[in-house]
């Protein structure tokens, strides 16, 4: 073999060698490669798995919005939620049906928008009690009042709220939801069952049943703060004659507009009944602590109510035969008047008290006042 061959040997041993080397170090890549792609596929298998998750999610979540649409929009009661400022982020559309606001004239206002001060008040009592429980660890749920709902038409209508806070993770209150009921018609059946129950169906004065909750609680209060108060029984003297020559129509205005007198002698936290027919009592509370100064306050205010009823009466009738006819009449009254205080004197007692003075007052020739004296 020449050296031109020998030389063309060694170079093809050596391009041989260098390929088993080239081929050895593309066998080492090309197994981590393989590796990538196996978990590229792996990794692209999750990924189509959590989009999927991901589209039945939403697919769920548009249904339960579309199922909680469904509900809170087609019923009659009131839905609706705050944030923890008190202003709402949600109401339903059966508030604009009930008081005339569209949503967005609600969302974003304070709740305290739509109430009156009673309403106000009650939502802050229940605050307060829900934040009391919340501190002696006991969790309020399904807190109800009830209270009066501003209109757009300026009406007031009754709600009967039920509401509940909402929580973040970390126990805090973040907002409130609830649900609203009108509740207008029954109020004014209940506010109709009081009225028969407590007040005169004429006059509308408080009733005997009335009378003898606000003497006892005038008593009570009498006895507590060591103020004298008073009774008095009135009875009018010259009522019977209108009735016989007018009829009873003419007698029962009569009796509204000597109710109306009564009402302006006397202060807003006293009491005026009918204890009936023609008979009224007044009850004056917290006069005086002295005995005589209070006699001489209950004096003054007997007097005054005397004079106002002596007054002349005018009254227009209303006939059914006849066109409305005038009727003019006087009608004076007796006055009986017992102080009490810390006594422990009932009810029956005191009103036995008056009616003896009244009577004594009848005596005396009418038109006048006594006061009860134990000693008589």
């Amino acid at each position: 073999m020449n050296s031109n061959d020998k030389h063309a040997s060694r170079q093809m041993q050596e391009l041989m060698q260098r390929n088993q080397i080239l081929e050895a170090q593309i066998a080492e890549q090309a197994v981590p490669i393989s590796g990538l792609n196996e978990q590229l596929q792996i990794t692209k298998e999750k990924l189509a798995g959590t989009i999927i998750e991901y589209q039945l999610t939403e697919k769920a979540l548009r249904e339960s919005e579309s199922h909680f649409r469904l509900m809170t929009e087609n019923v009659v009661d009131v839905v609706w939620k705050l944030d923890h400022n008190y202003c709402f982020t949600y109401i339903s559309p059966a508030d604009e049906k009930q008081r005339g606001y569209r949503a967005d004239e609600v969302i974003g206002h304070h709740v305290f928008e739509i109430f009156d001060e009673e309403g106000i008040t009650a939502i802050k009592n229940a605050s307060l009690q829900r934040r009391d429980a919340q501190d002696r660890g006991v969790l309020l749920a399904n807190v109800t009042f009830e209270a009066r709902h501003r209109c757009k038409d300026g009406r007031w209508i009754w709600g009967e709220i039920c509401y509940n806070p909402e929580f973040d993770s970390q126990g805090n209150v973040i907002g409130f939801y609830g649900v609203t009921r009108e509740i207008t018609e029954r109020k004014q059946m209940e506010d109709q069952i009081r009225r028969l129950a407590f007040y005169d169906h004429l006059t509308h004065l408080p009733n005997r049943n009335l009378l003898n909750d606000r003497l006892s609680q005038a008593m009570a209060a009498s006895k507590r703060k060591g103020f004298y108060g008073a009774l008095m029984f009135i009875d009018l003297d010259n009522f019977k004659p209108v009735n016989d020559s007018h009829g009873h129509a003419a007698g029962d205005l009569l009796l509204i507009e000597a109710a109306h007198r009564l009402k302006e002698c006397v202060r807003a936290s006293d009491t005026i009944a009918r204890f009936g027919g023609d008979e009224f009592i007044v009850v004056l509370s917290e006069l005086e602590i002295d005995e005589v100064e209070s006699y001489k306050q209950a004096q003054a205010i007997a007097e005054k109510m005397r004079l106002t009823l002596a007054a002349l009466y005018r009254l227009t009738v209303n006939s059914e035969s006849k066109s409305c006819a005038c009727v003019e009449h006087r009608c004076t009254a007796s006055i009986g008047v017992t102080l009490f205080t810390g006594q422990e004197s009932g009810v029956e007692e005191l009103l036995k008290q008056a009616d003896i003075s009244m009577y004594r007052a009848k005596e005396s020739g009418r038109n006048s006042i006594r006061f009860y004296n134990l000693a008589e």
